[in-house]
């Protein structure tokens, strides 16, 4: 089992969810964190809550500026000298029909959930080759397995991202490099989501409400990450996000024809 002591990890979306939860518990594992995301405040908040915040530094940055992205690595190798541990993991999610979704939406929505992550990684993997190890963490989503209505720019975007680090993974394991890539299925945290015309809606829902804490989503996060695992899923042992991953797999034209009965993960 890999320790996270002393590890250097980089945590992006870290502000609040599941990236602030992660920065606390692994605080408390005496791992040295690099936390980041838009909202100062936030970031400083997070990190004098954390066990040990003379471990952790904030780095600012925006991930919906791709043009900025490539010059945050360096800054953050400095920090401590190195990194171990990259964890993707802001987003946005997404809620309107096809029909009803302008280009302009599935275009900010690959920005953010795809083309930022790729940009960052790339940055970072000579880093990773040059000493030999590293390792990416990748926050997808349930919905980057399957399809349900109202969410096709999100699911493009989480699908994208299995693509892509599935054949990264593939490509620097030679290297030491190790790649996991998280699916989530209903986590109780905030999380911005937009409509088809690129307004912002309201992200309570009853699904939502009703699932994993942020707390345990990075409880099973760590022991994935502590164990390597290759795709995990994160969120409750029984729930009908993970019905819907075994039928998708087993018995594909059975979760055809029930797709629309199902709930939609976020």
């Amino acid at each position: 089992m890999r320790s996270l002591k002393d590890q250097v990890i980089w945590i992006t979306g870290a502000s609040s969810g599941i990236g602030e939860a992660l920065a606390c518990e692994l605080s408390r594992q005496d791992a040295k964190l690099i936390l980041s995301s838009r909202r100062i405040v936030e970031l400083e908040r997070v990190k004098n809550n954390c066990a040990h915040p003379e471990n952790v530094h904030v780095l600012p940055l925006d991930l919906t500026d791709g043009t900025s992205l490539e010059a945050k690595v360096p800054v953050a190798i400095a920090l401590f000298g190195h990194i171990d541990i990259m964890v993707h993991n802001g987003g946005i999610s997404q809620r309107a029909l096809v029909a009803e979704t302008g280009i302009v939406v599935h275009r900010e929505v690959m920005e953010l959930n795809y083309f930022s992550y790729i940009i960052l990684t790339k940055a970072l993997l000579p880093h990773f080759i040059g000493q030999g190890s590293g390792y990416f963490v990748v926050t997808s989503s349930v919905m980057g397995k399957i399809g349900t209505p109202m969410r096709a720019a999100y699911a493009a975007s989480k699908h994208a991202l299995h693509g892509y680090f599935d054949c990264l993974r593939a490509e620097v394991g030679q290297h030491g490099i190790k790649v996991t890539i998280l699916t989530p299925g209903y986590i109780h945290t905030p999380i911005a989501v937009i409509s088809g015309d690129g307004s912002f809606l309201n992200s309570e829902s009853e699904q939502i409400n009703g699932g994993l804490s942020a707390d345990e989503a990075a409880g099973q996060i760590i022991k994935a990450i502590q164990n390597e695992t290759y795709e995990p899923y994160i969120g409750k042992f029984i729930g009908e996000e993970r019905l819907a991953l075994f039928v998708k797999r087993f018995l594909p034209g059975l979760f055809t024809r029930l797709i629309s009965r199902f709930g939609t993960p976020k």
